[in-house]
This record gives C-alpha cells, sequence and structure tokens, in this order.
C-alpha cells in the first residue's frame, strides 16, 4: 500500500512532513540514477552514441585580460633586426653603363651548418733543469675525445628529441663524426655530475625563497621498475624526481633537496606531534642530547638505542620518527620558510601550510548532493562565490596592490553571510576554527594560486 494511505498527512507535524520530503526526494533522485543508467545501456545496445565528452573549465580564460592584438606586419619586420649576422655577401647585378648606384636590398637567409670540426691540440711539453717533464693543461671545457658543442648536440637529441640511440649513432656518422654506439651511450650517461648538482643546486634555492609550491606526482618507469615521478616548482623553478615510492616519507625526501642528514629539533617535534606519535616516545627523542645525524645508519642507530624500532604500535613509531626528523632537515637547512604547499587532496602533500587547487577546493562543494531548490541554490551561491574570489584574487595579483586585502573585500564579505557594505571579515569560510589555516593566506600572505586549507582539510564550506 502506498505512504499516502498509511498515513494521514493533514496531522502529521511540520517537522514530520519535512523529513518525509526529503526522503522521498533522496528516493527519487536515486530511481533517477537508475533510469539512467538503464537509458544509457539500452542506448549502447542500439548503438546509439554515448555522452559527449565535456570540454575543461575555461576559468582562467574568463578571468585572465583580453590578449592584445596582433600587430601585424609590424611583428615580422622586428624579427630581422633579433638575428645576428654572421656573414655578408654582395650579388652584383648586370646594368647599362650610365646607370646609378641606389645602395643594397637586404634580404636575410637562415641556414644550418651541421659539419665536423676537429682540433688538433699541441700541448707544449718542457723538460725542466732538474728533470721534470711539463705539458701544458688542457682548456676548460675539454673532457675525453669529443668538444662540448657535440656533447650538447647528443643529449639535446637524445633528451630532447627523444632520437634512439641507433637513429643518434647513424645521424652523427652521416654528418661526418667517426663515432660509436658504446661511445655515444658514454656521453649520455659518464660525467653528468654537474648537471646532477646544477638541478639540486636549483631545486635548494627554490625551496629556500619560494613562497609558495606547487607539488603532484604521476607514475613513471624506471630500469624497468615502476616508480614515482614528483614534480615541484612554481613561476621560476621546476624539479623533477623519480623514486620508489609516493608515499609522505618519500616527499619528504624529495623536499629535503639532496641532504641526508636527520635533524631533532623543535619543528620535528612538533611534526610528530601533530601525527600523533606517542608521548613518551618524544620525550626520549627530546631528551637525548644528540640532535643531528649525519646520514641514514646513524640515525637508524640512534632509534635501535632509544629502543624505538622494536615498538608494535599504530602508528609505526620509527617511520614517524623519520618523517619528523627529515622535516627538521629540511628547516634546519632553511627550506620551505613559511611557504605554501599547493597541491591536489593526496594525503603525502599535506605538510605545515597546505593549499588545495582551486578545483579540488571547488569540487568539495560541487560533489554534494542536493536534494531540495533551497539546498541546491546555496551550493550554487557558494560555488558563485568560490570563483568570484578566484577572478579578485587575479586581478588583485595582476595590480600587484597592497597586501590590505581591500580588492577582497567584496568576496569576503559575500562568503562570510554578511551584509552588504559591512566591514570586510577575515576571509574565512564559515566554520573555520584556530585549528585551521586562515583563508586570507591567498591576499595576506605568499600571493598564490591556491585556495589555502588546515591540517585536517579545506577551508571551503562543507
Amino acid at each position: 500500500m502506498s505512504a499516502s494511505k498509511q498515513i494521514s498527512l493533514s496531522g502529521l507535524p511540520r517537522g514530520e512532513l519535512e523529513a518525509l520530503a526529503e526522503r522521498l526526494l533522496a528516493e527519487n533522485d536515486a530511481l533517477r540514477q537508475v533510469i539512467a543508467g538503464l537509458k544509457a545501456e539500452v542506448a549502447t545496445l542500439k548503438g546509439v552514441r554515448g555522452r559527449p565528452k565535456l570540454k575543461p573549465s575555461g576559468m582562467n580564460e574568463r578571468t585572465e585580460p583580453a590578449p592584445a592584438e596582433s600587430r601585424g606586419r609590424g611583428a615580422k619586420a622586428s624579427k630581422a633586426g633579433r638575428l645576428p649576422i654572421d656573414e655578408e655577401r654582395v650579388i652584383a647585378a648586370e646594368v647599362p653603363a650610365g646607370s646609378r648606384f641606389k645602395g643594397y636590398e637586404d634580404f636575410l637567409v637562415q641556414d644550418l651548418v651541421l659539419r665536423p670540426h676537429v682540433v688538433r691540440l699541441r700541448r707544449e711539453r718542457w723538460l725542466t733543469p732538474d728533470g721534470r717533464t711539463v705539458t701544458a693543461p688542457m682548456p676548460a671545457g675539454i673532457v675525453g675525445h669529443f668538444g662540448p658543442a657535440l656533447r650538447r648536440f647528443v643529449l639535446a637529441q637524445y633528451h630532447q628529441g627523444q632520437v634512439t640511440v641507433p637513429r643518434l649513432v647513424a645521424q652523427l656518422r652521416a654528418i661526418g663524426i667517426l663515432i660509436s654506439k658504446r661511445q655515444v651511450v658514454r656521453l649520455l650517461n659518464a660525467g653528468q655530475d654537474a648537471f646532477l648538482a646544477e638541478a639540486r643546486e636549483v631545486l635548494r634555492a627554490g625551496l629556500s625563497t619560494a613562497g609558495w609550491i606547487s607539488v603532484d606526482d604521476t607514475g613513471a618507469r624506471h630500469k624497468h621498475q615502476n616508480g614515482v615521478c614528483t614534480q615541484l616548482g612554481n613561476d621560476h623553478f621546476a624539479a623533477f624526481a623519480t623514486t620508489a615510492s609516493k608515499s609522505r616519507l618519500n616527499f619528504l625526501e624529495v623536499l629535503r633537496a639532496g641532504f641526508t642528514d636527520y635533524v631533532v629539533n623543535a619543528e620535528a617535534l612538533a611534526y610528530m606531534r601533530q601525527r600523533a606519535l606517542a608521548g613518551a616516545v618524544i620525550d626520549r627523542l627530546a631528551a637525548d642530547a644528540e640532535r643531528h645525524f649525519p646520514d641514514e645508519a646513524a640515525w637508524r642507530r640512534h632509534l635501535e638505542r632509544l629502543g624505538i624500532i622494536g615498538l608494535t604500535v599504530t602508528p609505526d613509531p620509527a617511520r614517524i620518527a623519520t618523517e619528523g626528523a627529515v622535516w627538521g632537515s629540511v628547516k634546519a637547512h632553511g627550506l620551505l620558510p613559511d611557504t605554501v604547499i599547493l597541491s591536489d587532496d593526496a594525503g603525502q602533500f599535506a605538510l605545515d601550510r597546505h593549499a588545495l587547487c582551486w578545483v579540488h577546493a571547488e569540487r568539495l562543494v560541487h560533489k554534494l548532493d542536493t536534494f531540495t531548490d533551497r539546498q541546491h541554490a546555496a551550493q550554487q551561491l557558494v560555488r558563485a562565490l568560490i570563483w568570484w574570489l578566484y577572478a579578485d584574487l587575479k586581478r588583485t595579483g595582476a595590480r600587484r596592490s597592497g597586501d590590505d586585502g581591500t580588492s577582497c573585500g567584496r568576496a569576503s564579505t559575500a562568503s562570510s553571510g554578511a551584509a552588504p557594505g559591512s566591514p570586510p571579515s577575515t576571509g574565512c569560510w564559515p566554520g573555520c576554527t584556530r585549528t585551521r589555516r586562515s583563508c586570507c593566506w591567498s591576499w595576506s600572505g605568499p600571493r598564490c594560486p591556491c585556495t589555502p586549507t588546515g591540517p585536517s582539510g579545506t577551508c571551503a564550506p562543507r
């Protein structure tokens, strides 16, 4: 029997009527989803095309200023002034007698010269009065029997051009270079410490000065094994690290930027407390006089001496302590000073001052199920407020104005539910507490394209 025959709706109070209506709406929404799935299955069986693919969000295009109009022929004319002239040739014209010379008509031709250039270095040898033989040193940049230009060409073709080793060997031999496959492999693999050192210094400089960094990881194959490639950087630098794991400890080691030490300092102890490490274990580490350990072996011996490795509790004390010591090393070397880490909602990236990207932050609101018109309108309002705030922050960053947050007043006032014309609030969403980071980081702290979050999640309304 139907519910209307069993229950007298006229005798129900308003609260029960609203509860009944919401339950019926929820059941109706579930039935709609089942019907939609059945329709899609029937369409597939009939050979009808599926749902169309939606284009990516155009939020950047809608908030960016309109591009300047092209300059037409002027842009092409300016390119000639940027080209250095390596050679000039005067082309004579056959003219009749009595003609007047009117100068030259220039025509630029860009060409590429690929040919072997063999240099014989004749190093002087001297015999000193005391019987020693002195030989002149090799010029800077000469390592082995292949010059720096050839080394650059091989590296660029292989890594940037994706040219395989056999094809690269054939290409070099066609140009006129006498080289074997083994020598090409050595050029690619041997003596690359300078590149590694440069990449490490770029990462350290970036992490020590960045106001914010974006991070992400993806699967990667290395030496026929599945691994993880972690990317981090901002508008000024980029770094990539391929490792075997995507754990939080792995991410902390990437942030350590090549340093191998472990440090137990105030930041390390605070991290351990935040990760719910037992107070007795923290007290052992804090009470010990030894606080700095040069490598992993020394740190493991320290944990064994304190009896931490043998503990069988959850969470693993040795792992949490190791993560804290690595985080202490990051801070001890001056990396990530008050830096916001911008990422998706992956747990390994939620460190210190963490922020979700705008799409992931708005997705928390977008995924909410609504069953009444009032709930749907409230959801759409909050989504609109998020993107209004996004547009305001981009305009503020473009103007490079002061940090008073005046341009964000409209969005922060609207998001806090205050009446129009009232003083701007702190900019936090309703429900933000002192345990969460303030949403106003976006304009009072480092300028980054992010929605700040706290240790437990996003500050967006739920």
